[in-house]
């Protein structure tokens, strides 16, 4: 019987991660095939939902600042036994040595605490006064409640505070002791260019984001002088607005989101097992292979397991990427399969009957 994986990252704004697993593993299995969800993520958005239903744990909530100050209920995971980890896993610092962790663990998501989501009635001084307090009270709940690792996903914040919000909420409390503090990063932006690359997305004019641009350079120093950490040379310190920088700075490690998230759901051993796996996510382009999700899936399938990539859009010439690899590609872009309004009223649908029609004629040739 043939063996299907299916993961995903999220189709932004239409359906999670979760979401499109599940339909594609559904269809595979009314198609006669065994199928393994995998919902996956980067460190950004969706790496609570994708890591908790691998995990397990404990969903937990917290009362925290938001972006501006306001009091927001934030979800995060609390694995009360900790984790028994992958060799890859310990290879990114995950560990103590034993094969695990030394005590519970826990992950949060920075945007469920700083988020742009967050961000109800934009007032346009946003961009510049919102702030990462409340993801310092996030990893505060997580210390109070016995984590000694503390897996911190960054991404989808509405903030390019640098991090010194989360930072000065640590600072005062002076609570992080012995923990092991880990930032999974999304994008591997320099911390100075934070300003520059994001903020624009977060609603800032040029004239916020000189003035933004002015906070890091001064934050840059700031943390060089007093913390002894240069974060300008560190791959990803940019992510979130400098959040991972500000953590950083504090003793956090930063690690690869996509190669974290891959590594404690055993990604690699999972696609092995797979005659066909089947990842996508709302639009496929150049940034889906720089350290993303779609990008990841096919490297690891790359030994010889056949994939297909189903996405609500896909950029002109983009099989460049997957050119002489071994075992076929195929590519599916729905808003030419269904339509623009059918791909984003019913995403999951859509990726559903994509997936049944390629079980029903498994195998077939690859379409380059």
């Amino acid at each position: 019987m043939p063996h299907l994986v299916a993961a995903f990252d999220k189709f932004r704004g239409t359906a999670t991660a979760a979401a499109v697993s599940g339909a594609a593993a559904r269809a595979a299995r009314s198609s006669g095939w065994t199928a393994d969800e995998l919902p996956l993520a980067d460190g950004g958005e969706g790496t609570l939902d994708a890591l908790s239903r691998v995990l397990g744990g404990e969903r937990r909530r917290s009362t925290v600042r938001g972006p501006l100050g306001q009091r927001v209920d934030a979800p995060w995971l609390f694995l009360p036994h900790g984790l028994q980890l992958s060799t890859e896993a310990a290879r990114l610092g995950l560990g103590d040595g034993s094969g695990g962790t030394d005590g519970p663990a826990a992950l949060l998501e920075a945007a469920r605490a700083s988020g742009r989501a967050l961000l109800r009635a934009p007032r346009g001084d946003d961009p510049v006064e919102a702030r990462t307090d409340g993801v310092g009270d996030l990893v505060l709940a997580a210390l109070g409640a016995g984590a000694r690792l503390v897996i911190v996903g960054v991404g989808g914040t509405a903030t390019t505070d640098g991090g010194y919000g989360a930072l000065s909420a640590l600072r005062e409390a002076d609570r992080l002791g012995r923990a092991r503090l880990v930032v999974a990063y999304d994008v591997t932006t320099p911390f100075r260019m934070a300003a520059e690359s994001f903020a624009p997305q977060k609603g800032a004019t040029p004239a916020q984001v000189s003035t933004l641009r002015a906070r890091l350079d001064a934050l840059s120093g700031r943390y060089r002088d007093e913390y002894g950490v240069d974060v300008d040379r560190l791959e990803g310190a940019g992510a979130a607005g400098g959040l991972a920088g500000g953590l950083a700075a504090l003793g956090a490690r930063l690690v690869p989101g996509f190669a974290l998230v891959a590594a404690l759901v055993d990604l690699d051993r999972r696609v092995a097992a797979a005659d066909l796996v089947v990842t996508g996510e709302g639009r496929l382009d150049t940034t889906s292979f720089e350290g993303k999700v779609v990008g990841g899936v096919l490297a690891a399938a790359g030994g010889g397991v056949a994939a297909l990539c189903v996405a609500g859009q896909i950029e002109s010439g983009i099989e460049r990427h997957w050119a002489g690899r071994r075992g076929r590609v195929d590519a599916v872009s729905l808003v030419e399969t269904v339509g623009k309004a059918r791909a984003r009223r019913a995403t999951a649908t859509a990726v559903s009957d994509v997936v049944s029609a390629a079980c029903r004629h498994w195998p077939r040739p690859a379409s380059r």
